[in-house]
């Protein structure tokens, strides 16, 4: 694991318990519920991409 994705994913957690105290609260801000979802998906999109790099870069190229 690279630091970048371990930044990533601590960031990913730190947005998922932000989202989950947002949702307890009584009268949740819909527009922050919004934003918080967009990044933690942005984050993970970056994981993902991040993880298909690697994975493309280990693999043996047949010529």
């Amino acid at each position: 694991m690279t630091f970048t994705s371990f930044r990533l994913m601590q960031f990913h957690q730190k947005l998922d318990h932000e989202l989950r105290a947002e949702l307890k609260m009584r009268w949740p801000d819909l527009f922050r519920i919004q934003k918080l979802k967009r990044l933690k998906l942005a984050v993970k999109d970056r994981l993902q991409a991040s993880a298909a790099k690697r994975l493309h870069n280990k693999q043996p190229h047949l010529q």
